[in-house]
């Protein structure tokens, strides 16, 4: 299940992506129009920045900005780092070791597939195509 931190992390982003380009946009302005806590917010854009998803800017004029394209951000990579993944059985999720039993389980492939169609899923939509 998705998160509200990951939903609002999509809500940013989008947000973002509908606004001028040039300019960067004060988090209060993002979290007026979303109807998303401003404190709840400094939270998920500290990872968007971190990740270099966007770019933070101090002081007056301050706020955030897109650092690519609309285009070239996909819903799972924005999913993928607020929500740390999105494998839908644990077995399936990245850096783990294999299970004992994955060559004897007779639902493991039923999960991988399931697991890819979720990645191909998110990873096929842009912010773009939210717009």
């Amino acid at each position: 299940m998705i998160s509200t931190r990951g939903r609002y992390a999509l809500r940013v982003m989008t947000d973002l992506a509908e606004q001028d380009t040039e300019r960067s946009v004060p988090l209060k302005e993002i979290a007026g129009r979303q109807g998303i806590s401003e404190k709840y917010l400094e939270a998920i854009v500290r990872v968007l920045v971190k990740e270099g998803l966007l770019r933070g800017v101090s002081g007056k004029g301050g706020g955030y900005r897109l650092t690519r394209r609309p285009e070239d951000y996909t819903v799972g990579e924005i999913l993928e780092l607020t929500e740390g993944t999105l494998a839908v059985v644990a077995c399936l999720e990245a850096g783990t070791e294999e299970c004992d039993r994955r060559g004897e389980c007779r639902t493991f492939p039923m999960w991988e597939r399931f697991n890819g169609m979720v990645r191909d899923f998110f990873f096929g939509i842009t912010l773009a195509d939210l717009l």
